[in-house]
Order: structure tokens, then C-alpha cells, then sequence
């Protein structure tokens, strides 16, 4: 038997020289894809060396991932699992779709992170690579305030559940979440971290999120403590 039939994760050959720090990164995780039988892990692997100048290490640095592990754990336990189509709003480099994508507890028809910029789009790509060759996977580059979810049409379609992790960086947060159709299943994240400039629409509360945006059927609602801020999340139908 070949190795990489007993491992179906069993890591490509990569051809390009790199640079001794490169490589050192690239044979752990090798190992750590073989180990955890995981094609996030080669995906990561591979966009690492394919954009070495990307922000990734931020995208996946300890506090976003805790930011992100916290919010599938919490969705699993508030739906069971079943998403059907899902749009994931200002998803940058498209690191929660990754972590959904390949959490074999989630049934995911289809998978869509939309961002305005397009500098994301093939970093995203690489990273979801394996999802986007399972048909599961697209990258739509628009500015999420011109989405219209009362009327899809075209590559965007009917969503089953709407994520936006970046409410604090909406101004016109109240308009955004008028035109969001009744009923839709949505996750939203929020921060009291106003030091940073972009961070135009703080809330200083879970309540004052809650009141933000307020739910028919609240699925849950809490609060992640770290270093500098604390991030709120919701989960509940419009």
C-alpha cells in the first residue's frame, strides 16, 4: 500500500526552492497534516508558500482562531449541524469558511465569502482549495452593503444562514441589518475594541449588542474575554 493511500492527506511534492525558514514551516506542517489526516492543514501549507508576503499569520494567529473556534462550537450547539448555503460577510481571507468547511459535523451545500477586496480573493481561494475543488467553495468580490438578500439573483443566491464577524466596522449598521430578511438564521460578532480607528460601531455590552440587533428566536449570546477587548456573539433568526 502507498503511503498516500493509507493518508489520503498525504502532502504534494513542492517543486520551488525555499528558503531554509520556509521549509522548516512547510515539513511541520507536513507532519501535522499526516498526523490530524487533515487537508486544512496541507491547504494552509500551501498558501503559506504560495503568498509568503499575505497576512495570514494574522488571520490565524491565536485570538482570531479563538474568535472563530468559539463561534463553530457555539453554532454546532445552536443548530445540530445543518447549515445548507451559507454566506460569510467581510470574510477576508476566508479562514471560518475553512474552519466550517472542513468540520465533518456541518452539512454545507455551498459556501460563499464575499469582501470588497479583491487582493483576498486568491488567498482565500488557496486556502479553501480543497473545498473549492469539491464545488463547495466561492469567493465574491463586493461591498456586502450592496447585497441584496429580499432579492437574489445571479451567483448570489437564497441564503440559509448569514455570518458577519465584522459588525463593529459598519456605520451604518442599522440600515445593513433593516434589509435583512425576516427570519434568516444569522451569526454576528461585535467588540467594545475602539482604539482602532476602523472600528466605527463598538457596542460596550452584550445587551447593548442584543439591542443592536435584536432577535425573534435567540439561539445564543455571550462573551469571549481577551487581552484588550471582549468580542460579543449572537446566533438567532432575524
Amino acid at each position: 500500500m502507498k503511503v498516500s493511500d493509507r493518508w489520503p492527506v498525504w502532502p504534494k511534492n513542492v517543486a520551488a526552492d525555499l528558503a531554509p525558514e520556509q521549509r522548516a514551516v512547510k515539513d511541520i506542517l507536513d507532519g501535522l497534516a499526516v498526523f490530524f489526516q487533515s487537508a486544512f492543514i496541507t491547504d494552509i501549507r500551501d498558501t503559506l508558500i504560495t503568498f509568503p508576503d499575505s497576512r495570514l499569520g494574522i488571520a490565524l494567529n491565536k485570538k482570531q482562531t479563538a474568535c472563530k473556534k468559539w463561534l463553530v462550537e457555539e453554532l454546532y450547539n445552536a443548530t445540530g449541524g445543518t447549515l445548507g448555503r451559507v454566506y460569510i460577510l467581510a470574510g477576508w481571507y476566508g479562514v471560518l469558511g475553512a474552519m466550517l468547511l472542513n468540520d465533518t459535523r456541518f452539512e454545507i451545500t455551498h459556501l460563499s465569502v464575499i469582501d470588497q477586496d479583491p487582493s483576498c480573493a486568491p488567498i482565500a481561494n488557496a486556502l479553501n482549495a480543497t473545498s473549492a475543488a469539491e464545488g463547495r467553495f466561492s469567493f465574491q468580490v463586493m461591498d456586502i452593503l450592496d447585497l441584496d438578500f429580499r432579492h437574489p439573483s445571479g451567483t448570489f443566491g437564497r441564503a440559509d444562514l448569514i455570518v458577519n464577524t465584522s459588525c463593529e466596522h459598519l456605520s451604518n449598521f442599522d440600515d445593513w441589518y433593516r434589509g435583512l430578511p425576516n427570519g434568516t438564521l444569522l451569526v454576528l460578532q461585535s467588540n467594545n475594541y475602539s482604539s482602532i480607528p476602523d472600528h466605527v460601531n463598538c457596542v460596550a455590552t452584550l445587551d447593548a449588542f442584543q439591542e443592536q440587533a435584536p432577535m425573534t428566536e435567540l439561539l445564543y449570546c455571550g462573551n469571549l474575554e481577551l487581552e484588550k477587548y471582549t468580542r460579543f456573539m449572537l446566533i438567532g433568526r432575524k
